[in-house]
């Protein structure tokens, strides 16, 4: 998610990509991801390291979160490419680096980052002072997911080609939007071709969490408040399931975020996990 008033991405945006440098920075290898691509867009200054919100010790479980998630992404996308499948949606892109850091993967998709149209802007004038650029497969499409009724429409306008399937990935969003708003996200992924999968973030309800990871997630709500993106919606995994096939996604499954921990920090000798309280929906179009 991004910041319309200012044109530059949201304090959380911003996080997320820090705590995707310091997982290289401060944890010993292996590292599930590797993106210090974001730090470059994001360009901190100097001092970012000392911000509270950067604590190495205190944000540990928060960042391997974060690379957890973007892994499992990584990993899907490529998977599906595998299969056959060219185009990537990006719902939210924020500070999103795949484009640039896969793009022996990448320049072989069709990629649509969706998100708000003056943090976009930023982002692309970013990749151009940074020497990356914006070649013809990568498709910046500005988007309101509250004010604009179809981001589907936005595509198709944008190059997508609504009859083959694609991957449609949409994390960190979800709890800053209205659920009538993910419903519909949920209904446009629905209509797109057969063979295209779905993969959604959701937080959980406070009392679902793991207790030592509370306190977080209440530092995280106060921090969002306070930089205008409140987190307004939360999903226990069977209502999201439910949201799921009442918006016509009848092949949609829960991926806890402790599966995902057990999948890529088994066996560290740091003892790095990931913090509980954001899973993952992933759905196939049929």
């Amino acid at each position: 998610m991004t910041d319309d008033r200012t044109g530059t991405p949201d304090s959380t945006a911003v996080r997320t990509a820090l705590w995707r440098a310091m997982h290289l920075q401060v944890d010993p290898p292996p590292h599930v991801l590797e993106d210090e691509i974001g730090l470059r867009l994001a360009a901190p200054g100097d001092a970012w390291r000392e911000r509270p919100d950067m604590d190495p010790d205190g944000t540990r479980a928060f960042r391997a979160a974060m690379v957890c998630r973007a892994r499992f992404i990584e990993d899907l996308v490529t998977e599906q490419a595998g299969l056959g499948v060219t185009q990537y949606v990006i719902l939210g892109a924020g500070l999103d680096t795949f484009a640039q850091r896969r793009p022996e993967l990448a320049s072989r998709l069709q990629i649509f980052e969706i998100d708000r149209p003056g943090p976009q802007a930023w982002k692309a004038r970013r990749l151009v002072e940074l020497g990356y650029g914006i070649p013809d497969w990568l498709h910046l499409v500005p988007v309101d997911f509250e004010a604009d009724a179809s981001w589907r429409e936005r595509l198709v306008d944008a190059g997508f080609d609504a009859g083959r399937p694609a991957v449609v990935v949409s994390t960190g969003v979800s709890m800053y939007l209205t659920k009538d708003a993910t419903a519909a996200t949920l209904r446009q992924t629905a209509a797109l071709a057969p063979g295209s999968t779905l993969a959604m973030s959701f937080l959980l309800p406070a009392d679902l969490l793991d207790a030592a990871d509370r306190p977080g997630l209440r530092a995280s709500q106060n921090g969002a408040r306070t930089s205008g993106t409140p987190f307004i919606s939360f999903y226990t995994p069977q209502e999201m399931l439910v949201l799921a096939g009442a918006s016509g996604l009848s092949d949609a499954r829960h991926v806890s975020g402790t599966s995902l921990g057990d999948r890529y920090f088994a066996g560290r000798a740091d003892g790095l996990r990931p913090s509980s309280g954001e899973d993952l929906l992933l759905a196939t179009v049929t």
